[in-house]
């Protein structure tokens, strides 16, 4: 079912480092580039290793607005220089030297990823150092500084794409991307994501669907605290592929964070690896069936490094490379012991997996129970953007 594919990769992403204590640790990065030349997914004949230039400020301005890009880059060669009006020298994104150069190299990775699709030198490119979906046009937020997600998207748009689906999976709202796009009916965003009442960034109610000139063009599927794998696999499969199907994209971006992991720190939802891996398979399956197999797939948020980054950053790219890793595969010995070396003494899981077979009641199938949460909250996405897309809700 794969063609052709590319893992971006710089090993200078890896500086993307607000600091000892920050829950953006970048050896989650480097734990799961390793994984994947430990597994040998790196060697599969589908897959090319490709390391893309960083951005300049002319694709940056595509997104960004220039007085920020000044911003950044004052406060990368001076971080005490950092200004809070912009989103800088906060406690989310504290300033370091380097910044707007390795923050413009994981965005470089992205749009790389984008043109190698666009151009046909690749049919999926995966960037799990990219994702970073929170920063806004003129500011940094939620541990982003610059809108990979959003910049590939519009390099796809400068090159002539007319439709454009974006599905975001992190726990946590896609509300960057969404409101680079908010107007323009060209771009197709949805995110499934922890309610906005009790996680940042407080958007994403299933009413935000889109501007004046795009309406139903934003989705939002905001699933309750505590859902798990039934429920998130449920929640994505009941909205997903009916307005993919109706949308007819070019392209089918897709974001991974794997912070709706059950052992992830910031957030509240009950998701395994597994049901993570599900998804992956399924973004794959999706981009073949309406995008004609052209998948761009983005890292994101994922604070449990260890335990849960590494492998559902793996799995996502040995799917993407046509040589998926059976779930049952033990972690390589070398492997457990280089997570020991750099996390002084942190334990590595044993196999690729949670030890969990996630099922799902399909939508269509299993029909509509006005009494449960998670099915109240995909009714209310459902009614809120299907109409505008000739879909029932």
């Amino acid at each position: 079912m794969s063609g052709r594919a590319q893992l971006m990769w710089d090993e200078d992403v890896t500086g993307y480092d607000f600091g000892p204590g920050h829950p953006m640790d970048p050896v989650r990065l480097a734990l799961t580039r390793s994984l994947v030349a430990a597994l040998e997914v790196d060697r599969a004949p589908g897959l090319e290793v490709v390391a893309a230039k960083a951005l300049g400020d002319s694709s940056l301005r595509l997104v960004h607005h220039p007085d920020y890009l000044d911003a950044v880059r004052a406060a990368s060669l001076d971080p005490s220089s950092a200004q809070e009006r912009y989103g800088l020298g906060t406690a989310d994104d504290p300033a370091f030297a380097g910044m707007h150069e390795i923050s413009a190299l994981i965005a470089g990775q992205s749009v790389g990823g984008a043109e190698a699709l666009w151009h046909g030198k690749a049919l999926h490119a995966v960037n799990f150092a990219g994702g970073l979906h929170h920063a806004m046009p003129g500011s940094a937020s939620g541990f982003c500084i610059y809108n990979d997600p959003a910049l590939a998207i519009a390099r796809l748009l400068e090159l002539g794409a007319e439709r454009v689906a974006y599905v975001d999976l992190d726990v946590h709202h896609g509300d960057g991307v969404q409101t680079v796009f908010w107007d323009d009916p060209r771009v197709l965003t949805i995110s499934v994501h922890e309610h906005p009442s009790t996680l940042f960034p407080g958007t994403g109610w299933p009413e935000e669907r889109g501007g004046e000139n795009a309406e139903g063009s934003a989705v939002n599927v905001a699933v309750p605290p505590g859902t798990g794998d039934e429920g998130w696999l449920r929640a994505l499969h009941a909205v997903v592929p009916e307005l993919l199907g109706a949308f007819r994209p070019q392209v089918l971006v897709s974001q991974h964070g794997a912070d709706t992991h059950f052992e992830d720190p910031l957030a509240h939802l009950a998701v395994s690896v597994d049901a993570q891996r599900l998804a992956a398979e399924s973004a794959h399956a999706w981009a073949h069936e309406h995008a004609e197999g052209r998948w761009l797939a983005l890292g994101g948020g994922g604070y449990a490094v260890v335990d849960v980054v590494p492998r559902t950053w793996t799995h996502l790219v040995a799917i993407a490379a046509g040589a998926p890793v059976p779930k049952e595969t033990a972690l390589p010995e070398e492997w457990r012991q280089e997570v020991y070396a750099r996390t002084r003494g942190t334990t590595a899981p044993w196999r690729m997996t949670d030890g969990r077979e996630p099922h799902w009641r399909g939508w269509e199938e299993a029909g509509y129970d006005p009494a449960d949460r998670l099915d109240q909250a995909v009714r209310a996405t459902r009614r809120s953007v299907f109409p505008a897309h000739g879909l029932l809700p």
